[in-house]
């Protein structure tokens, strides 16, 4: 499970000469306590170097130091004249870009030491950014924040293992990725797990009851109303095949916290919807941030049909935001009202239906309702309405032998009509799944010619910058649809 804040790493740099470092000690450590402090402020973990680097052997102790501390991404500040050579030497120990940052000073020569050293990075073929300013504009600390949050994103990647709940799901190529890609590429390892491993786990959860009738209660309780069917009826809702998708939700837990898997897919179709029940709980469930009994916990990423790039895609947006994250099919657009339809089984966080981190809100705005013909083996589908606001919209996509990635983003707005305009939209197009409608900062045919995949995903909020930033870092093609 994700902290929702980076770890955050500061080496400040200096002059080289002996008889100045003393003397500029204070100003250094000045400008690196207000650093540390608007970062902190701003919900940042923060590791600071144990001294002013003006040696090469400072820089290397004290990049490894940040190394070892597991920093997932680094400031460089510049309050005085600092000498180059060291942050060559420190850079080969941190996470990479670079974060340069030189704050207002104009009685020494900070943003001089900054340039000085940018373009010694640049010799040698080391990445960074450059941020200048004072940390109290709101506009220079926002750019500075902006680079933290995507060059970590990248970051935060290596190491993390993405657990493969079946596979392909109803011949969808696009949710297939290479695993040797993703380990060249993002450091993600893939660990396959069998759906059946899912439906052991959640009958265990089923028969000892503790936790699953516990969440049974509390939905009952809180959610607006379980459209209950009966157990004959073609399409059914009843209390055991809710049961059993509590008992998916459980069992999923269970596996991310045995085996440490940072995020996940569940292939659903066709074995579990046809002839066990939807998981449609367990993926609403494991991207909110809490569980179906209320029990907060940080999202664990989760896309149906076991869409690996979708669940990529949704955790960068996890890793910058900190927030659930929608997973949808580009289902409809409706041309009179200006909107399109982003609908996709229950798989929407219930965080959508009223944007809070309180469940009883969430939940207020929420029905379960019964699986249509499409999942014969029934249960509940997560059906609600998007709460309104601008968010950001994208999906990673590989093209080409060589699976050059690509990333498509547009801006957007979610919108309401009303309720029952919002009912009446909803049930023409498809009546028990969750739906965000959704008007876009570019025209349909840009577009649906710039998206080469049936899923997309996204968060409330402006993101645009950065996941520029992120696919810069990452080596991965931008493409912004306006």
């Amino acid at each position: 499970m994700s902290k929702k804040k980076p770890r955050v790493g500061i080496l400040t740099f200096g002059d080289g000469r002996e008889f100045l470092s003393e003397p500029l000690r204070p100003v250094n450590e000045k400008f690196t306590n207000m650093l540390r402090t608007a970062l902190e402020a701003d919900g940042f973990e923060v590791v600071v170097g144990n001294e002013v680097i003006w040696q090469n052997q400072l820089a290397e102790k004290n990049g490894r130091k940040l190394a070892a501390a597991g920093v997932e991404c680094t400031i460089f500040l510049y309050a005085v004249w600092a000498w180059p050579q060291y942050t060559r030497v420190a850079a080969q120990f941190c996470p990479q870009p670079i974060l340069m940052f030189s704050a207002v000073n104009p009685q020494y020569p900070g943003l001089v030491g900054m340039l000085a050293a940018a373009g010694s990075l640049d010799q040698v073929g080391i990445p960074f950014h450059k941020t200048f300013g004072e940390l109290s504009d709101e506009g220079v600390f926002n750019r500075l924040r902006t680079r933290i949050l995507a060059v970590a994103a990248h970051n935060r990647l290596r190491g993390k293992t993405y657990a493969l709940i079946g596979g392909r799901s109803l011949g969808i190529d696009t949710a297939v990725a290479d695993a040797a890609l993703w380990m060249k590429k993002f450091g993600i390892d893939v660990d396959h797990v069998d759906q059946m491993e899912l439906v052991r786990r959640a009958e265990e959860h089923v028969q000892s009851g503790d936790r699953v009738n516990a969440a049974f209660e509390y939905l009952g309780k809180h959610v607006r109303k379980i459209h209950w069917t009966k157990p004959d009826a073609t399409m059914r809702l009843t209390p055991d095949l809710l049961r059993r998708q509590l008992g998916m939700y459980y069992a999923a837990i269970d596996l991310a916290n045995e085996f440490n898997y940072e995020f996940c897919g569940i292939k659903g179709q066709r074995e579990l919807t046809e002839h066990y029940a939807t998981a449609d709980i367990a993926e609403a469930f494991l991207n909110d941030e809490y569980g179906p009994a209320g029990e907060p916990h940080a999202p664990i990423i989760c896309s149906t049909e076991a869409d690996m790039d979708a669940a990529l895609t949704m955790l960068v947006f996890h890793y910058l935001s900190g927030t659930p994250v929608l997973f949808a099919d580009v289902r409809h657009y409706d041309a009179e009202r200006n909107v399109w339809d982003l609908c996709n089984s229950g798989e929407h966080a219930t965080y959508f239906a009223a944007k809070s981190s309180d469940p009883a809100a969430n939940l207020a705005k929420t029905e379960f309702r019964p699986q249509g013909f499409y999942f014969p083996a029934g249960g509940a589908s997560v059906y609600h309405i998007a709460e309104p606001g601008p968010v950001t919209l994208a999906r990673l996509t590989r093209s080409g032998d060589t699976n050059q990635y690509r990333m498509a983003v547009v801006r957007g707005q979610f919108v309401r009509f009303g309720d029952e305009q919002d009912e009446r939209l909803a049930c023409s197009i498809q009546d028990n799944w969750p739906h965000a409608f959704a008007r876009l900062a570019c025209s349909p045919e840009a577009f649906v010619n710039g998206m080469h995949c049936n899923h997309i995903h996204g968060v409330y909020g402006d993101y645009v910058e950065e996941l520029s930033i992120f696919c810069e870092t990452a080596g991965v093609r931008f493409d912004l649809l306006m």
